[in-house]
């Protein structure tokens, strides 16, 4: 039978307290973590933007959009992942159409 794979989008938003450093080896971490589990890894860096609300008393936050193509079980994984790291403020991952 054959894999399943699809096309996935991932924004999470990392606290700016992590400073420059922590907030790269955060990226970084991310993005190797999708090239071990999927293909055709793009990171997007928009930066440090206002949030459209306070969370956790923050009004900014380091916005990072990624996209991989990858099997079902991996999404949930990374979810997992990102809800228990440390300076991640918010993450959403979508499956793209085709």
């Amino acid at each position: 039978m054959a894999k399943v794979s699809a096309n996935y989008e991932v924004v999470y938003i990392i606290d700016p307290a992590q400073g420059e450093e922590g907030t790269a080896a955060l990226v970084e971490k991310f993005k190797t973590l999708a090239e071990q589990n999927g293909s055709n890894v793009e990171v997007e860096e928009w930066g440090a933007r206002k949030l459209a609300y306070p969370i956790n008393f923050k009004n900014d936050g380091y916005y990072v959009l990624m996209s991989f193509t990858s099997e079902p079980a991996f999404p949930k994984e990374l979810d997992r992942v990102l809800g228990i790291t440390d300076g991640i403020m918010r993450s959403l991952i979508v499956c793209k159409g085709e």
